[in-house]
């Protein structure tokens, strides 16, 4: 049972030469001996025609066009054979807004400058072509340029949870070797920087820069060649690894899952062109830049599109309506614990939410009832769904025009460049859900008996979700293979947050289940056997854990039910 082909995966396109300019309708003129292909009918004829040589592929981007070519997005896009990504900004594209948040807006001109001296900073503290930068920080404009720049350097970027506490980034930062590390200190009222320092001896950290002094650092690099920091970014590759994003599995251990520069621009580019986001839209971003929903098809697709972002730090329900009326908002994607929580709040009936028309969710059960009220009442023209995860951040996904009940009933179809697969339905198509791509991750960050697991001699991803996928391709996902559940959009791992509580002194046995939640969608129900208290455990946890897994629910118990070989019952546990 397959979905859509992917695109051949032999790449003859090497970059990309932009030329700059109000839309226009390109010149489909066949050159010799190269293929001229038409945009796909969700693409405006304007925005793109691939030419190749003998074939179409995925677009190969280097890191620098996130940067270099953002106020080239809409005009006509030829993919070629040359070295360099080339952007000329003409008829004052590049004096559009990028970034706004609060009373401060960035051009694509100036985000360009920034990235360009941030990166200069990096190579003045000493950061070198291959090393890998930790960002722990909140959304923000300076969270975008920190990260860019890290590109621009020739790096790679390692987001980190800004809601970890000082323990699980340390880890972080001590396994993937980081350089540098730069983190917001004070966010919610904490010391990151010395919560890192208490946690980890850092051996490996050269600094430790909060995000807010980024133009002193800047400054520093002010004595560094640009002519270098140009070089270096002209030397990185499609295929070098642009991101590590960090998730969990079973065995509780997070595992980094590295992409390269043209995967993370080809998932932000197919989630924008299927979503239909353009230049003139309005893109609020609640969900956050550490996690690929706001950084991939978030970040990037704001670059890849043109359109302006408007970060948001943290979500605040009243403050995010106001910021739609305010703004004009017009893309708004998001867990479905978002849309829930402005249905349902007082005062949205005293607002103008009417400039909202395009709305992606998923990461969790998605009510038919909601996505006919996002439609009715809140009046959003295009409501879809989607199903990615960190290994392969977009799968499938549904399209505009598709039924109320398809879009919440199922994630979609796969897409372009991307296969999808049920191994061995059982009689009513129910099987663990295989996915195989251009988007799979390269792997797991040193540790191969993890990614040989993951990925087959095949190519095939196995996620441990069971699904069904029906005549045209839609996928339905019905249940977990693994313990995993998802809490307000978070994946949250038991094996993990039953390793944290077992250092608990009075805590002999525990297991974690996820229970429905009204507003999150689940929440974490902890079965301690021993004799600290349900308020112990919490207060534990929340010492040791990131907020979101945190269980809600705590229940001491006798013993946890056992089968014969000693494996723990949660099904059971899950009908307590």
């Amino acid at each position: 049972m397959l979905g859509e082909q992917p695109v051949p995966r032999p790449a003859l396109l090497e970059r990309l030469v932009v030329a700059a300019g109000a839309p226009a309708t390109p010149d489909r003129t066949p050159l010799p001996d190269q293929v001229v292909a038409e945009p796909l009918p969700h693409l405006h004829a304007e925005r793109a025609v691939g030419c190749a040589l003998g074939q179409v592929h995925v677009p190969t981007i280097p890191s620098k066009c996130l940067v270099g070519c953002p106020e080239a997005t809409t005009p006509e896009v030829r993919w070629t054979r040359s070295r360099r990504c080339c952007a000329t900004p003409r008829d004052g594209y590049g004096d559009r807004p990028a970034y706004v948040e609060g009373g401060r807006s960035v051009s694509f001109a100036q985000l360009l400058d920034l990235v360009r001296a941030t990166a200069r900073g990096y190579v003045a503290a000493g950061f070198a072509p291959g090393d890998r930068l930790c960002l722990w920080a909140p959304n923000s404009i300076d969270w975008v340029v920190a990260a860019l720049a890290a590109s621009y350097a020739g790096g790679t970027l390692v987001p980190v949870n800004s809601r970890y506490t000082g323990h699980e980034a340390a880890d972080l930062v001590d396994r993937t070797g980081a350089s540098l590390v730069v983190v917001a200190d004070g966010f919610l009222g904490r010391t990151q920087v010395a919560d890192l320092r208490a946690a980890s001896p850092l051996d490996r950290v050269r600094e430790i820069v909060d995000v807010a002094d980024l133009p002193g650092l800047a400054d520093r690099g002010a004595g560094v060649d640009p002519d270098a920091v140009e070089r270096r970014a002209d030397q990185v590759s499609p295929d070098d690894v642009a991101d590590i994003l960090f998730t969990s599995g079973t065995t509780g251990r997070p595992k980094g899952a590295m992409s390269v520069h043209r995967q993370t621009v080809g998932a932000a580019r197919v989630w924008g062109d299927l979503g239909g986001v353009t230049a003139d839209d309005r893109y609020l971003v609640v969900n956050p830049f550490f996690h690929s929903f706001g950084y991939k098809v978030g970040l990037v697709t704001g670059l890849t599109a043109g359109c302006t972002l408007y970060p948001m730090a943290t979500f605040d329900v009243s403050a995010l309506m106001r910021l739609v009326q305010d703004e004009r908002i017009t893309v708004l994607p998001g867990a479905p614990a978002i849309y829930q929580s402005v249905l349902a709040a007082p005062e949205r009936a005293d607002l103008d939410l009417s400039s909202l028309r395009l709305a992606v969710t998923g990461a969790a059960v998605v009510p038919v009832v909601l996505i006919e009220r996002m439609r009715d009442e809140l009046a959003i023209d295009t409501v879809v769904t989607a199903f990615g995860m960190t290994e392969a951040v977009v799968v499938t996904m549904c399209r505009d025009g598709d039924p109320a009940e398809l879009v919440a009933r199922t994630c979609g179809r796969a897409v372009p460049g991307m296969e999808t697969r049920v191994l061995d339905p059982d009689e009513t198509g129910a099987g663990e859900l295989l996915v195989r791509g251009d988007l799979v991750m390269l792997g797991y960050l040193d540790d191969p008996q993890a990614t040989r697991a993951a990925i087959d001699d095949d190519g095939w991803l196995h996620t441990g979700d069971v699904g069904v996928l029906d005549e045209q391709g839609n996928l339905r996902i019905t249940d977990r293979l693994k313990d995993m559940y998802i809490s307000g959009g978070f994946n949250v791992y038991p094996a993990e947050v039953e390793q944290a509580l077992l250092r608990l002194d009075g805590v002999q046995d525990v297991a974690v289940v996820g229970v429905p939640d009204e507003r999150l969608g689940e929440v974490g129900k902890a079965f301690v056997v021993g004799t600290a208290s349900a308020d112990e455990v919490v207060a534990f946890a929340r010492e040791r854990l990131a907020n979101f897994k945190v269980p809600r629910q705590v229940e001491v118990v006798d013993a946890l039910p056992r089968n014969l070989s000693g494996k723990v019952l949660k099904t059971e546990l899950r009908g307590t």
